[in-house]
């Protein structure tokens, strides 16, 4: 259970500091429910974390039927990472970097964090427990699946938005895709002691 706290607290830490510290300052989004939270906030103005957790009932309830371990876990981690956007809000507009840099350094930032948690089981988001279970279902690469889920939500956020500057957002999930890929591929390697 220890782990399991340490692992939720760091990737929700990781995710939270990513998107605040680097993601929002551009007005870029991100990939998952994480995306359309954000893409929810600049339309609306609706709270981003708080978007986050209610977007993720409906399928925590669907985990809940078919896997209740990814239930509880990914429940923990979806509740955790909506505290933590919230609770790092005030990183937003204090790291000053160009366009580039923050997209790389956030991107890897926030792949650590989902990948530490899809390592584990334990999903940030509803979108990413999607993923897992598909990925069990289909043996498909987790990582895989949610960098084709994150190109779509991208390109609903260009065609409601119609920034340019979104397609920023692909180079976002292409980090986190590819940090989540390698962290969960590798099967011989302990990140945390039992």
């Amino acid at each position: 259970m220890l782990k399991k706290i340490a692992v939720i607290g760091f990737g929700s830490t990781m995710i939270g500091i990513g998107i605040n510290g680097f993601i929002l300052p551009f007005h870029l989004i991100n990939g998952g429910f994480f995306g359309i939270s954000l893409l929810l906030n600049y339309m609306w103005g609706l709270k981003a974390g708080i978007t986050f957790i209610f977007l993720n009932i409906p399928v925590y309830l669907f985990a809940y039927k078919n896997n209740p371990v990814y239930f509880y876990n990914g429940l923990m981690g979806a509740i955790i990472c909506g505290i933590m956007m919230e609770m790092w809000m005030p990183l937003n507009g204090t790291i000053h970097m160009p366009i580039m840099s923050s997209i790389i350094l956030g991107g890897i930032i926030i792949g650590l964090g989902v990948g530490v948690m899809l390592r584990s089981h334990i999903s940030p988001g509803g979108m990413d427990l999607l993923a897992l279970l598909l990925a069990k279902w289909s043996k498909i690469n987790v990582g895989v699946i949610l960098f084709a889920a994150d190109a779509i939500i991208i390109t609903l956020g260009l065609l409601f938005l119609q920034e340019a500057r979104l397609l920023y957002s692909l180079v976002i999930v292409s980090i986190v895709g590819l940090l989540a890929s390698i962290i969960t591929s590798f099967k011989g390697i302990q990140i945390f002691v039992d």
